[in-house]
């Protein structure tokens, strides 16, 4: 089984990840910045759990747990980087310190787990780079410019990133999920379709890992109809994006 470093997985999708691969049998370093969770799992799966929670916008604590993870195992077969957040700008009031924070915690964050990560994965046995990335990347919605932007950038960073790893021999899969009911959507005060639970997301994921895929999307339908509103004229998708703000300001 594989030795996995595993980011956000005190809560949502992380937590929910960090289950179906102990279950599995992997051994999975959990990140986060709840420790309580994380060491409810490594209560619950003996010799399986190596604790490497820690703030990810800190750069001295990721090579802190870059560190760990060396002494424990002196490898990686896979990193699976999903922690993020999510800010909404609202209209008239432009925030860029929100923008920060996001941008900060979602590619930033990113950027610092991968620079600690590839040379663990370079070590590693058949290594597999997975990174959460989301599917508001394909069709822009009103208030998400700060987590849409950081989500495009993670994309754009992922397939470049795709390109230069495959000499190396590390595939890299991006997960592009829709609405999955997590502590983050709870707070959403606008309809979200087809959610999906955590546990079930996970699965999904999971089931999917071994083959390795470029991009692991879901749900099917709603990725795709995101997929095609994108494709449209710039002047249509402006139009459809402006009914979707008066639908929420009503």
């Amino acid at each position: 089984m594989s030795r996995c470093w595993l980011t956000g997985a005190s809560s949502g999708i992380g937590a929910a990840l960090a289950q179906a691969l102990l279950e599995q049998g992997h051994q999975v370093a959990l990140g986060g910045r709840r420790r309580q969770p994380l060491q409810a799992l490594a209560e619950r799966f003996p010799g399986q759990v190596l604790l490497a929670d820690g703030d990810l916008d800190d750069p001295v604590q990721v090579a802190q747990i870059a560190e760990r993870i060396q002494q424990a195992w002196g490898a990686l077969d896979m990193a699976v980087f999903n922690a993020g957040t999510c800010e909404y700008l609202e209209p008239g009031h432009f925030d860029p310190a929100l923008v920060e924070r996001v941008v900060r915690t979602n590619l930033l964050g990113v950027c610092r787990c991968l620079a600690a990560a590839l040379p663990l994965l370079r070590a590693g046995v058949r290594p597999h780079l997975v990174v959460v990335g989301s599917s508001v990347t394909w069709f822009a919605l009103p208030r998400a410019g700060a987590y849409g932007a950081s989500k495009a950038a993670v994309r754009y960073l992922m397939e470049s990133q795709r390109i230069d790893l495959a000499r190396e021999g590390i595939d890299v899969t991006l997960v592009s999920p829709g609405f999955v009911d997590t502590p983050l959507t709870r707070r959403n005060d606008f309809p979200m379709p087809q959610m999906w639970s955590a546990e079930r997301a996970a699965r999904h994921i999971v089931r999917r890992l071994p083959r390795r895929p470029l991009e692991i999307n879901f749900p099917g339908l709603f990725t795709w109809c995101l997929r095609l509103l994108g494709a449209l004229p710039a002047r249509l998708r402006l139009a459809l994006g402006q009914r979707l703000a008066r639908h929420e300001q009503e």
